[in-house]
């Protein structure tokens, strides 16, 4: 297949299949040692089996494997024996090592030459060899260049295969033994209807020991990312919308995406017309079908992705005898799937083609004929509002449209899918002027329907959409309508908060409070308290707080708001926490949940109230207590459709951290495999960059293609930029980078965040960077940018300080959890490693802050990475026994954790410091990679360059290779150079390629 990359030296670039060319490889080396077997490798047409075994075939020969491959052909029974003739032929002609063997063996056996196209015998001679002596010689062939050298032989495309060559496999797979002799069939498993002749054949072969299927499944989004920038190499690089676009058309089939990414269908604003060369080919499949086969494949297009059994038979107009036969022939066929009660196509492009072949009138009258069944459906059927909008809108019946849209979003919002009830509502209003007595027909305003739009996108995630709307709606809202006004101001600043635009929430939210200030019992006048009462935590120029808050509380009481009161509580409640050293404020946030749920209209104050209690215990070092109020809260969150609300993200973001930071990384990996790496949208970006913190602890690839896809949205939104930036300096330190770290660092300070807590662990961050800087320029006698990183350094540490000791409205700060004072205590230690000094004591300090008092628990990470350096100072004070305790304890923590970078500064120090544990005992890096040798002191990442390097690639495709950036690669070439104490890269890969690693 031509879709398939090729590097600028001429190789194929194999994308993920890791396991799967394992398996192979592993069927070549049981080969090789004389343990004969097959191996069926299956998939879907476009899915890369050729690609995959095309990769088999090169590392075959390498190994100096013969290697015959032979095709087989749409032709019918005409040909017989047609892959075996064509593997044996071109294996005689190609110039091979194994070519005079063959030709050999050809000629000692006649049977096999009258098979080739040049052995002047007459083609319907074929038909009539006899089979048993025929499969007597093949079997000969290849036991006898098996014992010159192993064999691999391929069978492709089988699907096709006659029935001579289907028996020549099933002998082959059950005959074969001893020899050294791989068999590697491949078959579209799409192409397996029922009646397939190769149906059985498979499963019979299958059954058999030496036989293992290897079935090639469609890419991940990540590999999909990864194909289309290999395709787009010396062109634009490839955003992040167009890798989500493709993937999600393509469902993963890499020919597909190809032809996608080809056609420019990764450009906004897709055409919906897909390139021709793929239509045809995906109707080709179609054109197989009976006539009713056909009809019920288009009736289905227009259904949808899915169709209910039962509309499929009467949209038909098919009598009941014919259509059940056609869904049989259309399933058997695999152009449907069954699923559930109905039946799916099985690739979402199959159903586009169809669709689009339709003809316009016909198009038209089945979204009619659907509808009008639809119709008549009880009411409360669950999704038959939506199907019902969809089919009256394509049938052009725009009053049934509309009406069903409005109850279509009503469902999707009780059911708790927000970003659907959003598509609902906005069809609707698109709708509005284009049908009669819209008011009637929706029981609803046209003002109220775009509130609830509003809310929804919200929701859903997209707070931007939300103040967008509602700041057209202030345009549109009557004047004279107070409450309304109210409520759209009131709705306007609360989303405007979530965004970081604080100063104009706060005006905003104090022009609501003041348009009721005569009317003290609206609901509205009492929302629109607790929103501004909520926008003078972070502004209060004029010291309102807190008897605004208290006042608002007792009228929202008098009112009757209890979900206001309650949103008032948690104000006040973190207020009194910004300002008192005081460990109840979890209760005033337990009343206020409890308070909000009793309310039952206010699912938002409930969530924010369930997040503070949890994190208030987190914040104290009550992990236990956290978890078990995170897990309640998480599934409030899922229950109330509040997944991409504001507090919903943060909900399930600090599940993941209390699991991150107690030292449960298998249960925070498993919360993370929900955190997506493709992400379009800063919603996305900011739960997804929550990942980072055990992928860059634990060293893994995922963080630099994580980090790929977050970097575009970090501009949009502070906490994003705060929290991902804070990880890629981390990550860029382990990988050796400082320079980078400190310009991640510095991105942030100069934001918002710059002045909140959030502020410690960044300065500390910065200091490790800078310490490292001033190491190197100490090394190199610059003392000019020693002075440069140390002036640099107090800068941090007065900044960290500040934070410490000062709340973002200039007051004493009464209190600080735990992780904050552990924080500065890492920084002033970091402080001193940039004069060069290694302060035990401070250490000591910050290792014990750490474990929140719990010697076996807290932090459990960062007591680790506290004892390394801690060690690393007690070694150098010459306590060599204290250092190598503080040793063992860093290194078993990281082993169990899987903390690789931290393992390999460990297992750089214990060599350096001669702290390894004697009597055989493991090493801190054996639950890696292990530590001998020269490699020992490199880290995950520079191993990963150095393999590039042995491999002959330079900076720019290592970049490309590894997600980063070039300069990035530059710097890891650069430090494994000097680790290696070698000179050039070629001195590199002579050591890597001598160790192994190459």
């Amino acid at each position: 297949m031509g879709y398939w990359p090729v590097t600028g030296r001429g190789v194929f670039v194999l994308i993920g299949r890791a396991a799967e060319f394992a398996e192979l490889r592993a069927a070549l080396a049981r080969a090789a040692a004389g343990g004969a077997g097959a191996v069926l490798v299956s998939g879907d047409a476009g899915v890369g089996k050729s690609h995959l075994v095309s990769a088999l075939t090169r590392a075959a020969r390498e190994d100096g494997f013969a290697v015959l491959v032979g095709q087989c052909a749409e032709l019918g029974e005409s040909m017989p024996y047609l892959p075996l003739a064509d593997a044996l032929w071109t294996a005689a002609q190609s110039g091979a090592p194994e070519s005079d063997a063959v030709r050999a063996a050809l000629d000692a056996r006649p049977v096999l030459g009258r098979l080739l196209p040049d052995s002047g015998a007459d083609p319907g001679s074929v038909a009539e060899l006899g089979q048993q002596q025929l499969f007597g010689a093949a079997l000969g062939l290849l036991g006898e260049l098996g014992q010159e050298r192993p064999v691999l032989l391929v069978l492709e495309d089988l699907h096709w295969a006659d029935r001579s060559t289907r028996h020549l496999l099933t002998f082959f797979c059950r005959v074969l033994q001893r020899e050294r002799v791989c068999l590697v069939g491949t078959y579209r498993s799409d192409d397996l209807h029922r009646r397939h002749p190769l149906r059985p054949v498979v499963a019979e072969l299958l059954r058999l020991p030496n036989v293992t299927g290897v079935p090639v499944a469609p890419f991940g989004p990540g590999e999909t990312a990864e194909y289309l920038a290999e395709l787009s190499r010396g062109a634009a690089p490839v955003t992040a919308e167009a890798v989500e676009r493709v993937h999600r058309r393509s469902e993963g089939n890499p020919f597909y995406a190809a032809e996608l990414y080809s056609a420019g269908l990764d450009v906004p604003g897709e055409p919906a017309e897909l390139p021709s060369g793929l239509a045809d080919l995906l109707l080709s499949r179609m054109e197989r079908l009976t006539d009713a086969g056909q009809r019920v494949v288009r009736v289905a297009a227009v259904a949808g992705r899915r169709i209910d059994d039962e509309l499929a038979r009467r949209v038909s107009g098919l009598d009941e005898a014919d259509v059940g036969e056609a869904l049989r022939e259309v399933v058997s066929h695999q152009l449907l799937v069954p699923s559930g009660t109905g039946y799916t196509f099985r690739h979402a492009l199959l159903r586009e083609a169809v669709y689009a072949d339709l003809l316009p009138g016909e198009r038209t009258r089945l979204h009619a004929d659907f509808a009008r069944l639809l119709a008549d459906l009880p009411d409360g059927t669950r999704g038959s509002a939506a199907e019902l909008a969809h089919h009256s809108l394509a049938a052009h019946d725009l009053p049934a449209a509309f009406a069903a849209s409005v109850r279509a979003g009503r469902e999707a919002g009780r059911l708790g899918a927000p970003a659907e009830a959003f598509e609902h509502y906005e069809r609707a209003l698109e709708l509005w002027d284009a049908v009669p007595d819209p008011e009637s027909a929706s029981g609803v305003t046209r003002m109220r329907l775009s509130l609830t739009a509003a809310r929804e996108s919200a929701r859903a995630g997209e707070p931007r959409r939300a103040v967008h709307r509602l700041r057209r709606l202030l345009d549109a809202a009557d004047p004279a309508d107070l409450r309304l006004g109210a409520e759209i101001r009131e709705q306007l600043a609360t989303y405007l908060g979530n965004i970081d635009e604080d100063e104009e929430s706060q005006a905003t939210a104090r022009e609501a409070v003041a348009m009721l200030a005569d009317d003290p019992q609206a609901p509205e006048r009492a929302w629109a308290l607790a929103t501004y009462a909520r926008s003078l935590l972070y502004r209060d120029p004029d010291g309102e707080m807190p008897e605004f808050a208290e006042k608002s509380v007792a009228e929202a009481r008098a009112a009757g708001i209890s979900g206001a009161e309650a949103a008032l509580l948690v104000t006040l409640g973190l207020w009194r926490e910004s300002r008192e050293a005081d460990s109840g404020v979890a209760e005033v946030f337990a009343r206020a949940r409890d308070l909000a749920d009793a309310a039952g209209d206010s699912p938002q104050a409930a969530v924010r109230a369930r997040y503070h209690h949890a994190r208030t215990m987190f914040d104290r070092g009550d992990l236990a207590g956290a978890a078990r109020a995170a897990d309640a809260g998480v599934r409030f969150v899922l229950d109330k459709g509040l997944r991409w609300s504001t507090y919903g993200i943060i909900m399930r973001s600090l599940r993941y951290l209390i699991h991150y930071t107690a030292g449960d990384w298998a249960e925070a990996n498993r919360l993370a495999d929900e955190f997506a790496v493709q992400v379009v949208r800063p919603a996305e970006a900011q739960i997804s960059a929550y990942a980072l913190f055990v992928e860059v602890a634990q060293g893994t690839p995922r963080a630099d293609e994580r980090l790929r896809w977050i970097e575009p949205q970090w501009g949009e939104d502070l906490f994003l930029n705060y929290l991902a930036r804070g990880l890629a300096a981390e990550h860029a330190l382990w990988n050796g980078d400082p320079h980078a770290a400190i310009e991640h660092v510095g991105h942030v300070l100069c934001t918002a965040y710059g002045e909140t807590d959030g502020a410690i662990r960044l300065a500390a961050t910065g200091l490790w960077a800078h310490a490292e800087i001033a190491s190197r320029a100490r090394a190199a006698g610059d003392e000019a940018a020693v002075r440069a990183a140390a002036e640099a350094a107090d800068e941090l540490l007065r900044r960290a300080k500040t934070v410490f000791t000062v709340n973002t409205d200039g007051l004493p700060r009464a209190w600080l959890g735990l992780e904050g004072h552990a924080w500065l205590a890492r920084a002033e230690a970091e402080r001193r490693r940039v004069d060069g000094v290694h302060d035990a004591g401070l250490w000591r300090k910050a290792a014990d802050l750490f474990t929140y008092g719990d010697a076996g628990g807290g932090f459990v990470y960062e007591v680790a990475r506290s004892r390394w350096r801690l060690a690393e100072a007690l070694a150098e004070n010459g306590d060599r026994d204290a250092a190598a305790a503080e040793w063992r304890s860093a290194a078993a923590t990281a082993a169990r954790l899987g903390a690789e970078p931290l393992l390999a500064a460990l297992r750089d120090l214990g060599t350096r410091a001669r702290l390894g544990p004697a009597g055989g005992a493991p090493t801190p890096g054996s639950a890696g990679r292990g530590s001998a040798g020269p490699l020992g002191s490199l880290t995950g990442r520079e191993r990963e360059v150095l393999k590039l390097v042995a491999d002959g690639l330079g900076n720019r495709e290592i970049a490309a290779r590894l997600f980063i950036s070039p300069k990035t690669a530059s710097v890891h070439v650069s430090n494994i150079l000097a680790k290696l104490n070698v000179a050039s890269r070629t001195q590199a890969a002579a050591v890597a390629h001598r160790e192994g690693l190459g």
